[in-house]
């Protein structure tokens, strides 16, 4: 069997779910992406059906309401979805990449028991890192958890947490101890009514603007004992090892965009007509649309052989950081090359091509730069 065949070939239960979901991205989602993209806002009523399809517990057992598959199957949902529109790509993939999976690795049964049912079937969840001087430097924290006996106090801001308009889950990363530096990190569930948590300033952005991002205020907000969520001290490793799974979920959105913009240029191409004919008949066009079909092929290749090794218990970080790097590079690419294959229309709202392109941009920011996974795979090269 070829290598092509070996990574990609998907079982019959795969292929119906990507089936389904395909159907459901099509008829559900597509008719508003335009609408939510001019508003940057989430229809609340595409959430509600995102929960009846099971799209947002994927990988949750059966026994929490969840659909009880795998991390694969997981990464073909935020795919195809990707494929229709960024924003819900990427609601999907924070929800089962990172927050549900980070719940059902280290969550304590009564953890697992209150909240997957929940995120399961009704909560939005969002996945709180990033603060004003903690980007790259993931660590830097400066949210800060004080012991008050019965109970842990947050004080501090996080910036450009994906979800958190609709989110009433928030996994959240605060130095309970900042003399031991990363090793004071731990993580805490904070559900949104909690007394002193609240949601601030909601970035007005490039692309994926359908998808909340904002800022979380924590006024001495009061968290109960019972919700650190793993060791106290362990929020490093929580963090580094959901990130290295979701960088996974980012190459599948950007495969997902970069698909969607690819048959968009290549149905272009072959009915807008010059010098009397297709151009999509002319060599120039050709190449460059096999240039992209390259591309495209390749990215599917490396974000499902890092989704197989995750799913098979096999070490998966340095294909997980190569897929999320070439896959974020390509959309740039692919979404680039569509616009211009659009000529002047490329250049339009009334056409799909200038949305893709936006929110391919993102791909190689979140979830860890383009300078970070390169960082990642030549240490791992060179250890």
């Amino acid at each position: 069997m070829s290598i092509h065949h070996a990574l990609t070939t998907l079982s019959t239960e795969e292929n119906d779910f990507r089936l389904a979901v395909r159907d459901f991205a099509e008829g559900e989602i597509k008719p508003l992406v335009s609408k939510m993209d001019d508003e940057s806002k989430m229809d609340p009523g595409l959430v509600q059906k995102l929960f009846e399809m099971g799209m947002m517990g994927i990988e949750t057992p059966e026994a929490f309401g969840g659909t009880g598959s795998t991390f694969t199957s997981a990464c073909l949902a935020i795919e195809e979805i990707g494929r229709i529109d960024g924003s819900v790509s990427v609601l999907v993939d924070v929800q089962n990449t990172l927050v549900t999976n980070a719940v059902i690795k280290w969550g304590t049964k009564e953890q697992q028991e209150k909240y997957l049912p929940k995120l399961a079937g009704e909560w939005v969840g969002s996945y709180a890192l990033s603060e004003s001087s903690s980007g790259s430097d993931a660590f830097a924290l400066k949210l800060r958890a004080e012991d008050k006996g019965d109970h842990y106090l947050l004080k501090g801001h996080k910036l450009w947490i994906t979800n958190a308009m609709e989110s009433s889950f928030f996994l959240v990363f605060a130095n309970l101890n900042p003399e031991a530096g990363y090793k004071g990190i731990t993580a805490f569930i904070v559900e949104k009514g909690f007394e002193g948590f609240s949601i601030g300033k909601k970035e007005d952005k490039l692309g994926i603007r359908a998808s909340s991002t904002c800022e979380l205020i924590f006024d001495n907000c009061r968290v109960p004992k019972e919700n650190v969520l793993g060791e106290i001290g362990k929020g490093y490793k929580i963090a580094i090892e959901t990130l290295n799974e979701g960088r996974i979920g980012i190459g599948a959105q950007m495969l997902g965009i970069s698909q969607g913009a690819y048959e968009a240029a290549l149905d272009y191409t072959k009915n807008r007509e010059q010098f009397g004919k297709p151009i999509s008949h002319y060599q120039g066009v050709q190449f460059q649309l096999a240039e992209m079909r390259t591309q495209l092929e390749a990215t599917r290749l490396m974000v499902y052989n890092a989704a197989r090794l995750k799913d098979s218990g096999k070490d998966f970080v340095k294909e997980a950081a190569i897929a999320k790097l070439f896959s974020s590079r390509a959309a740039e690419a692919i979404t680039s090359k569509t616009v211009e294959l659009f000529g002047g229309n490329g250049f339009t709202k009334e056409y799909p091509a200038e949305k893709y392109y936006r929110d391919a941009k993102i791909g190689q920011i979140y979830e860890g730069t383009t300078n970070m996974q390169l960082q990642t795979i030549a240490k791992m090269e060179l250890n």
